[in-house]
């Protein structure tokens, strides 16, 4: 079956990357690349986001974080007020 196809200039130059990457010809490039596409569910690449220390104590449910949060909203608001007596 032939077929024509217009290829966006990013997508040709992925293409032409796969084939030196392959050493592979355009026809049989494409057509891998189609049916991987097709297939779904290809390799996925695992994330890693970065790390970093929360500084909270050992013990601290954060579990209710917004409820932490305000509770030592209150605690600071309370101390505010008892400098100004």
């Amino acid at each position: 079956m032939r077929t024509t196809v217009t290829l966006d200039e990013d997508v040709a130059q992925a293409i032409r990357q796969c084939m030196r990457e392959r050493g592979a010809g355009f026809k049989e490039t494409v057509n891998d690349l189609l049916r991987r596409g097709l297939r779904g569910g290809g390799e996925v690449e695992a994330y890693e986001g970065p790390t970093f220390s929360s500084g909270v104590q050992p013990g601290v449910n954060l579990d209710k974080a917004l409820s932490l949060a305000a509770a030592l909203e209150d605690e600071e608001v309370v101390r505010k007020i008892e400098m100004r007596k």
